[in-house]
């Protein structure tokens, strides 16, 4: 079941699901509105190989920044993170799609399911458009449907990426960017 504006609210009210900083602008018909942070990472184009098993430097194969505007090159790869860090109780989880305004300009997210129990803010992965394209910290971006499962999860999710803030690379990077 997908939830609706008013089941979401209930949710909130109730301190069973959380989204910091809290808009209620952000509730939208069948899901949440998610804002850009101020952090990126932009893929970059190497010859060298990423072995998970020996990883080397985060810095050899991305470049992260800071700021309050950037722009998505045409068909660079990037990793985002939302201005919310959410908290899912476990009998939730959410799909995460572009919301249209941005899907209409070329800009490209793939699938993304947010797992129950997760807390944090998001890690997304952007592709740039035929075009550039420049982003706002603030802005909404993402949208986030809710799903009731129909029990809650025995193994709510736990994982590396568990309380993340910020872009968090891929977890065999022992050490991260800081972004």
């Amino acid at each position: 079941m997908i939830l609706s504006d008013k089941d979401i609210r209930i949710l909130l009210r109730a301190g069973e699901l959380m989204v910091e900083p809290f808009d209620d602008e952000v509730v939208r018909e069948n899901g949440l509105d998610l804002r850009l942070g101020n952090g990126y990472c932009a893929f970059k184009n190497t010859d060298k190989v990423l072995d998970p098993r020996a990883p080397g430097s985060p810095e050899e194969f991305y470049e992260c920044r800071e700021g309050e505007s950037f722009v998505i090159e045409p068909h660079r790869h990037y990793l985002l993170h939302t201005l919310e860090y959410v908290k899912l109780p476990p009998y939730l989880a959410g799909l995460v799609n572009l919301r249209s305004t941005w899907a209409r300009t070329g800009i490209y997210i793939p699938s993304t399911v947010v797992d129950a129990g997760f807390e944090g803010q998001l890690t997304i992965e952007v592709i740039g458009s035929e075009f550039p394209v420049r982003l706002y910290a603030g802005e909404r971006f993402l949208h986030l449907v809710l799903v009731k499962l129909e029990t809650p999860s025995e193994r709510p999710y736990s994982g590396e990426y568990r309380g993340q803030r910020g872009v968090k690379l891929p977890k065999f990077f022992k050490v991260q960017a800081g972004i």
